[in-house]
């Protein structure tokens, strides 16, 4: 076990590493682990070899898994259904042009301007195709537009598109045999049931020291990841389905998503978000980035394209309707996921995947910069604009 408390220690480290930048340069910590994981990938891999950080070790895989479950979960879960009621039809406008029209656009550039194959240039329209809740959120938060209408309605718009991005991907690339279609009839049931069981179990037998909704949650989602993964298809795809299901109830319970948030955030994501990064070559990036800087290009222009119009159609001013578009613009969590489940399933390959992922992470920097620098609605923070209770 020494191996393994030694290999563990490291990775908190760099962890803790990624924590710090992220505080000190006020950007999210999922961003700056995928690159300290790159780095550290780079440069102890010169010194000590390849498989020093042991991104391979089936413990690390496992823990890497679970906080993508989770994440995905907990991303479901913030829709914040009386917003998504009032906004439907901006938001799911929104939500399907930041989708679409990426997703295309990178798929023919993919495949017409870089040589992909089509299953490759397939899969980069997918991950190039989303936008990050996770930083669009931590944006929102940090202004306090998660407080107004049109910062949720930017949210509930965000969930539209990466809903696209999961069938996406699990419709494309899920092989369509009897063990898809005995995942999808046991999913559905779960669907179906599991938000009637929730509430009423939680009721009766929540609040406890035992933390029994923890371990209800985990045994669904892991269930259902574990049939996913057998009928050959990503375990992401149900947890995404079921935490917006549960966006009513579980979502509601601020005490339970705060501690879900803690054993996600503190123990797992770290290592799924440091691995996806560790598999980003830096050498390959160097030798040829055209692919990195067309997929960025490509995947805001066409989010500019998209949205921007969309906005503007359902009377945003123009700086409302750029910010709109830039924060739409981001991604991250899905991108990686996507990406990473590419190259574990031999759909691209390594020099492919470091360029998908680098274009991810430029695009939660620079639109996100850019934004907040020039295009910041003030006249929309919740002193001026009317604010949505957070108990709505």
């Amino acid at each position: 076990m020494t191996a393994v408390w030694s290999l563990a220690a490291l990775w908190f480290a760099l962890a803790l590493f990624a924590s710090l930048i992220a505080i000190y340069f006020r950007v999210s910590t999922a961003l700056t682990e995928i690159i300290v994981g790159t780095g550290a990938q780079w440069i102890l891999g010169i010194f000590f070899g390849i498989a020093v950080l042991g991104a391979d070790e089936s413990w690390i895989k496992f823990l890497a898994g679970a906080g993508a479950i989770m994440l995905t979960f907990l991303a479901g879960a913030e829709l914040d259904p009386v917003v998504f009621r009032q906004k439907w039809k901006e938001a799911t406008a929104v939500g399907v042009a930041s989708f679409l029209l990426p997703f295309l656009g990178c798929t023919a550039a993919a495949y017409y301007l870089l040589g992909w194959g089509v299953r490759a240039s397939w899969l980069a329209g997918i991950a190039m195709s989303t936008t990050s809740v996770a930083v669009v959120y931590a944006v929102m938060l940090e202004y306090g537009f998660n407080k107004t209408a049109y910062g949720k309605t930017i949210l509930a718009a965000c969930f539209i598109t990466d809903l696209g991005t999961v069938l996406a991907l699990g419709f494309i690339f899920a092989p369509f045999d009897i063990k898809m279609f005995a995942f999808a009839a046991v999913a559905l049931a779960v669907f179906v049931a599991v938000p009637w069981l929730t509430p009423r179990l939680f009721k009766r037998h929540g609040d406890r020291p035992s933390e029994l909704e923890a371990k209800y949650l985990l045994l669904i989602l892991f269930g259902l990841g574990g049939l996913a993964a057998w009928a050959g298809s990503e375990a992401v795809l149900p947890a995404y389905v079921l935490g917006m299901l549960l966006a009513g109830s579980v979502g509601r319970n601020h005490a339970l998503i705060r501690r879900l948030r803690t054993l996600t955030l503190g123990l797992m994501t770290p290592f799924y978000f440091i691995r996806a990064g560790s598999y980003i070559s830096i050498p390959a990036l160097v030798a040829a980035p055209a692919a990195f800087l067309l997929m960025l290009a490509v995947k805001v222009a066409a989010k500019c394209v998209g949205v921007y119009p969309i906005t503007r159609a359902y009377g945003s001013r123009h700086q409302e309707g750029v910010y709109t578009t830039l924060m739409m613009s981001t991604g991250l969590t899905f991108g990686t996921i996507s990406s990473l489940f590419g190259l574990t399933n031999g759909i691209i390959d390594q020099a492919q995947y470091s360029a998908l992922v680098a274009a991810v992470i430029g695009s939660a920097v620079i639109p996100t910069l850019i934004a907040n620098a020039f295009f910041l609605p003030r006249h929309l923070l919740p002193k001026h604009a009317e604010a949505i209770p957070e108990d709505a």
